[in-house]
């Protein structure tokens, strides 16, 4: 097998980076400098929920298992792209947008959803992104599954003065089996082949709820 093509998934992670409301916002500040110390180094602030990220089940049950204990076979895996473009704000994905490609849902498949929302990224609107219904997100499980992605800073509705929430239902579902959820992937469109194999590997911060990934999506192909 050989690899024949790599797509980005990720934002990258900077002062600009967008963060979930009250999240930490990154900070770099320059710690050394090739012309005063003979290298260059950051000193590097940031959430671990920062850019694109993996919620481990210790996010939202306090005794889920952390970044670091969960099994690396958690972050990567051949995937399936739930296409959900047609979803407008603040819409919910129900089964019936997972039910045209249920039949290549098993156990160790990663699932994307591409709400397509990554094109508001840095605006308002990104906040009031689609969100995965937990009935849908019920019967992934059921199927097997135990990680899941989206294109938006939340798998669940973002709540706002003027939309509550409904509680995170996906983060504790998902949570409950350990389980792992990816967030603010972009780039989704990109992958665009069949059986694409995706990573998802996580900095292995010490008894941390999440972390920074950089997520891609590989096409391999026969020698």
């Amino acid at each position: 097998m050989r690899v024949s093509r790599i797509v980005d998934l990720s934002v990258p992670v900077g002062p600009g980076t967008v963060v979930y409301p009250g999240d930490p916002v990154p900070r770099f500040e320059v710690h050394s400098t090739v012309a005063e110390h003979g290298f260059n180094l950051l000193d590097v602030h940031l959430g671990s929920q920062s850019g694109t990220h993996v919620d481990a089940p210790y996010h939202f049950e306090e005794t889920g298992l952390r970044i670091d204990a969960v099994p690396l076979t958690r972050f990567l895996g051949p995937a399936v792209v739930v296409e959900a473009t047609a979803l407008p704000a603040r819409g919910a994905l129900t089964w019936d947008l997972v039910g045209p490609v249920a039949d290549r849902i098993a156990p160790g498949t990663v699932v994307l959803l591409r709400t397509g929302w990554s094109r508001h990224y840095g605006s308002p609107a990104y906040f009031d992104h689609p969100y995965l219904d937990a009935d849908c997100c019920r019967r992934l499980l059921d199927l097997g599954v135990r990680t899941i992605g989206i294109d938006a800073i939340n798998i669940d509705e973002t709540p706002d003065d003027d939309h509550p929430g409904a509680g995170f239902p996906v983060h504790h579902l998902v949570a409950a089996v350990d389980g792992v959820i990816a967030e603010n992937l972009t780039n989704l469109g990109a992958v665009d082949w069949a059986d694409p194999f995706v990573m998802l590997l996580p900095v292995a911060f010490v008894g941390a709820d999440g972390a920074p990934v950089r997520a891609v999506a590989v096409r391999f192909d026969a020698p």
